[in-house]
């Protein structure tokens, strides 16, 4: 995988987060609220990780 294409699909990933977000904040998500508290701090450790291996690409 080329660096462009891998950039692009990180920017993808980053722009679910989101709708994440939005997710989260909806009143009558129940106990789906810990598994989509769970995605976003994994997505926002991948974001992380991949700044630190690629910081040229942020």
């Amino acid at each position: 995988m080329d660096d462009q294409t891998l950039q692009e699909r990180i920017g993808t990933v980053a722009g679910k987060r989101e709708f994440l977000v939005q997710l989260l904040e909806r009143p009558n998500l129940g106990t789906l609220r810990v598994d989509v508290n769970q995605a976003l701090e994994e997505l926002d450790e991948l974001l992380e990780e991949y700044e630190r291996a690629f910081p040229s690409a942020s």
